[in-house]
């Protein structure tokens, strides 16, 4: 399939082909095809609705837009220069896909360059707008029009809405009423493979439909359509998906229409024929003057909404700054400092996950940019406080969502409310389903999000359900992931410094591990600050220097105070460390870990009811790990303790083996 063209009817569209092609060639890889199909409805999307301003890239009230299908990345880098974003240059262009260049293969979250969001994994941006979309509807709801009042647009494309969590997603969008969502989908029919029609057969049209968006079909290669559409969708009450219908690789003389030109370079030969076909004179690299000038006039049109927009934030802006700056820290810290009082003078016995909730219960009239939902889980997860509003199409001023079943939705939607500003997210589901969530909790970390994962029934002590809900390696594989603290408090006081570490830590994403079973309360002696905070420390010590430390997490740290009860009845001196969380423990002064795991010659013993790995760097090779190494069963608690050795016991019996 080719493309019926008339040469020099839309140069600021090719200006984006032209140096897609050329950004591509020289970097000897990349994707030429997305960005030269959907050239046209971009070059409308920016020229005549986006409201941004590339002097002030960080304005509150831009609209936003994502461009899920990541890969089409020099279709973003190429308006994004064309409109005058200064730290996209013509030199970066030139440096595409090099390293250090601020035009990697994936877009990369860069706020100053223009780029709202991380993506690449196909599904990922269209979610994440979702949430940005809602988190602009919650903050218009609690500011008002004057100060809150944009839109989230989405260029996306076959694969993104293959990908199952743009159901979960999209779905939840419809319910919502998202009416400030548009998406273009970039309908060209070509995958990696070949023809969509390979694998994709579903009536798209219909399926969003029936999520309760409004569909619109058009040429996405017609600008008066492109533009008619989004004029139109701008007055839905529902979100919007215009069906794009384009040939990928546009103006390519052999290749347009063609699998060839989604992920490889043209070639020179192709090139020179695309440049003949758009009408393009101009050498590679370069923009003739007239129209870059019409772009940068494009770029510099909402300058004087900008200037207006600031006035009204200066004078009325006062709560909508606050809850920008997101200084969560400066509220919280003395909430929890009295819960902890509280927690000390009461002493309760709770699972965890229900001490999680009381910390919430402090938590949520104390910082207002708290926006907390579970996946269909709430009273398992205890993430929903008495009074809390549900936050739905009826009442986006609420703070409590209603996922539904959708664990990745829910995750990549958490993220688009932390890029978008003035909300501070957290969610709960159990921690098996860590890995419905996987690829959004990466992207928090590799985006530097502040998102909260509340991730309850932790282990092999939820019981009954068996090894289908209980987590065995799913605390190893989340530590390995960088930048992301996994927190798993053993009692209440625990539980409230780990909710203030994570709402501290802004660029941080966090786990919360929490028990379905309640657990005994051991913080009992007061301190100062936040013991947590160095991710392990000292519980209990012994009288002189210990033989053996016991380092144990969570609902463990009972077990290893029933241990050293046992060794001191022997003669053996044995000191207890809560470890609640292994990556702020790594990052101490080598002076401060080896003041907590004691001498050289001390024998270090493990116990947690997960799989050792992660565990090797504190144990060394004669250490000793009292945890599992298979998947649970199906049994009580306490039985399933017993049956997997994991108990004060099985300590004794393992360092008598030694």
């Amino acid at each position: 399939m080719t493309a019926v063209i008339n040469p020099g009817s839309r140069p600021m569209a090719n200006a984006i082909r032209a140096l897609a092609m050329d950004a591509v060639e020289k970097a000897k890889s990349g994707h030429p095809g997305m960005p030269m199909g959907m050239a046209d409805a971009a070059t409308v999307l920016f020229t005549k609705f986006l409201k941004f301003d590339p002097k002030w890239p960080q304005w509150p009230d831009r609209d936003r837009f994502v461009l899920s299908a990541g890969h089409g990345s020099m279709l973003q880098y190429a308006l994004l220069y064309l409109s005058g974003y200064e730290k996209i240059s013509l030199e970066n262009i030139k440096n595409f896909r090099q390293l250090h260049s601020h035009t990697p293969g994936h877009p990369e979250i860069d706020v100053a360059s223009g780029i709202e969001t991380t993506t690449g994994p196909l599904g990922q941006g269209i979610a994440t707008a979702v949430g940005m979309a809602l988190a602009e509807r919650h903050l218009n709801a609690r500011f008002g029009d004057s100060l809150v009042d944009h839109h989230t647009y989405v260029i996306a494309s076959d694969g993104d809405l293959m990908e199952g969590i743009s159901h979960e997603a999209c779905a939840l969008a419809g319910h919502l009423k998202l009416s400030r969502l548009i998406v273009l989908y970039d309908d060209n029919g070509i995958s990696i493979d070949g023809e969509t029609s390979l694998s994709f057969g579903e009536d798209t049209t219909k399926r969003f439909e029936a999520y309760g968006w409004d569909v619109q079909s058009i040429d996405g290669h017609d600008p008066a359509a492109v533009e008619t559409a989004i004029s139109a969708a701008l007055k839905t009450t529902t979100p919007s998906l215009i069906r794009c219908k384009t040939v990928i690789g546009f103006g390519a003389p052999t290749k347009a229409g063609k699998e060839s030109c989604h992920g490889s370079p043209l070639g020179a030969e192709e090139i020179a024929g695309a440049r003949a076909a758009l009408g393009w004179s101009a050498g590679p690299f370069e923009i003739p003057d007239d129209i870059l000038s019409q772009w940068r006039s494009a770029g510099a049109r909402n300058q004087s909404v900008a200037v207006a927009w600031k006035q009204r934030y200066d004078a009325q802006g006062a709560g909508l700054r606050e809850a920008l700056e997101g200084d969560a820290a400066r509220m919280d810290a003395p909430v929890i400092a009295a819960l902890k009082e509280k927690f000390r003078a009461e002493k309760p016995v709770l699972a965890t996950r229900a001490a999680s909730g009381k910390v919430l219960e402090s938590l949520i009239p104390a910082i207002p940019e708290l926006v907390g939902g579970s996946a269909d889980l709430t009273g398992s997860v205890n993430t929903r406080v008495k009074g809390m509003e549900t936050l739905d199409a009826g009442n986006y001023a609420g703070r409590y969502i209603h996922y539904g079943v959708r664990e990745h939705g829910m995750a990549a939607m958490m993220n688009g409310m932390a890029l978008h500003g003035g909300i501070i997210p957290y969610s709960g589901t159990f921690l098996q389903f860590a890995d419905y969530c996987r690829p959004a909790i990466r992207l928090s970390a590799l985006m530097r999000q502040r998102v909260v994962y509340v991730m309850t029934h932790d282990s092999i002590g939820l019981g009954e359900d068996g090894p289908t809900h209980q987590p065995v390696e799913h605390l190893a594989s989340l530590r390995a992931m960088p930048n992301l603290n996994v927190f798993r408090p053993c009692d209440p006081i625990e539980a409230a410094e780990c909710w203030e570490i994570a709402l501290g830590t802004a660029h941080t994403p966090s786990v919360l591990s929490l028990s379905r079973q309640n657990l005994p309360f051991v913080r009992e002696a007061p301190e100062a600050g936040n013991l947590c905070a160095k991710g392990g420390y000292v519980l209990k010590d012994c009288a002189g220097a210990p033989r053996v430390v016991l380092i144990a997490t969570g609902s463990e740290i009972a077990i290893a105070l029933e241990a050293q009860g046992l060794l001191e009845k022997e003669g053996i001196p044995a000191r207890v460390v809560s470890m609640p969380c292994l990556d702020l423990f790594a990052a101490q002064p080598e002076e401060y870990r080896a003041s907590v795991l004691g001498p050289a010659e001390a024998r270090l013993v493990v116990i947690e009811a997960g799989i050792r790995q992660g565990w090797d760097g504190i144990l060394g090779a004669s250490g000793a790990f009292i945890g599992m190494t298979g998947f649970g069963d199906s049994a009580p608690a306490p039985a399933l303790y017993a049956h997997f050795g994991i108990t004060a016991a099985a300590v004794l019996e393992a360092l008598n083996k030694a």
